[in-house]
């Protein structure tokens, strides 16, 4: 029997928001997924540069397997071509049978919207109205509807240093139904945000502890390596800080830098994503508190939207 593989299309298609976060709400609560630390090796370029490699195994013993592979390339960008590059293969966990393979892209993007749109579910007021969006990437729009799939926003911000990008991404959502425009201003754009939603490459703070408003909900998510931060250390130090993983939060410059400089201690973490879903801490208990997530990617939120897009196509 062929093994399908589903590209990004595909994938698109067969991982409705609304039924992926509710799957991985799922996953996460019942707790029975092995997940050794990915790992992040190294490459060095010719151009003085460095790229990574990440390998993201996880599995349900007699269930499941899959293992997603990434490359991340900074220098990308000034190619006109992705930053991140993924591919994912799943397996029979009873039989070790190759499934299915599928374009890695689409299912990080849609894993990782769904998980922080997830984590919002728990983390944000739930009269939260307006959300901003930093970065122009690939998974700004992933974002937007993500997170319009756990709250209704009245309007929907785009920032990025590149004015063109973040107006076209503006236009495209709008297009789609959504509330959305580009912003110029960082700062103001944050002043009036209840949920400020960061997915850039930044290796210093872009986002200011300073311009957030009491009850609002910061998600950090382009940040995986120590060298890369898109928060401030009173962004982190005034928040209740919620992860999606403690390993992969620990290792990111958002957490592991003001850890160094005795600011932060990983005790003061209050939950991660799979406590949240299985009620061992409330999430958000006050509409003034200042919330924080931190991700930096689960193994097994890959493993449970490719087992999502499987059953799909198959049905």
């Amino acid at each position: 029997m062929t093994n399908p593989f589903l590209d990004e299309h595909a994938v698109e298609a067969a991982l409705d928001w609304g039924a992926l976060i509710e799957e991985l709400r799922c996953w996460l609560a019942r707790n029975a997924v092995e997940a050794p630390p990915r790992q992040v090796l190294p490459i060095q370029q010719p151009d003085g540069s460095e790229a990574s490699l990440l390998i993201m195994p996880a599995w349900v013993p007699g269930e499941s397997i899959g293992v997603k592979l990434v490359t991340f390339f900074p220098e990308n960008p000034q190619r006109g071509l992705s930053t991140i590059n993924a591919g994912y293969m799943l397996f029979d966990g009873a039989t070790g049978q190759m499934k299915a393979v599928m374009d890695g892209d689409a299912i990080t993007a849609r894993r990782t919207a769904a998980a922080s749109a997830l984590a919002a579910d728990y983390l944000a007021r739930a009269d939260a109205q307006e959300l901003l969006i930093a970065g122009t990437g690939q998974l700004t729009q992933s974002f937007a509807l993500a997170h319009s799939a756990v709250r209704k926003y009245n309007r929907i911000s785009i920032w990025g240093r590149n004015s063109d990008s973040a107006a076209r991404i503006a236009r495209s959502l709008a297009d789609q139904g959504l509330p959305a425009e580009a912003i110029f201003n960082l700062e103001v754009g944050c002043r009036r945000a209840d949920v400020v939603s960061t997915v850039t490459a930044a290796t210093s703070p872009i986002i200011q502890g300073a311009w957030l408003r009491p009850g609002s909900h910061l998600d950090l998510v382009g940040s995986f390596r120590d060298d890369m931060r898109e928060s401030d250390d009173l962004a982190l130090t005034q928040a209740q800080v919620f992860v999606d993983g403690h390993d992969g939060a620990l290792n990111s410059g958002d957490l592991a830098q003001p850890i160094r400089a005795g600011l932060f201690d990983p005790m003061q973490i209050y939950a991660d994503l799979a406590e949240l879903t299985q009620g061992r801490h409330p999430g958000r208990t006050s509409d003034q508190e200042y919330t924080l997530f931190k991700a930096a990617g689960l193994s097994i939120e890959d493993l449970a939207a490719a087992e999502l897009a499987y059953r799909q196509t198959k049905s």
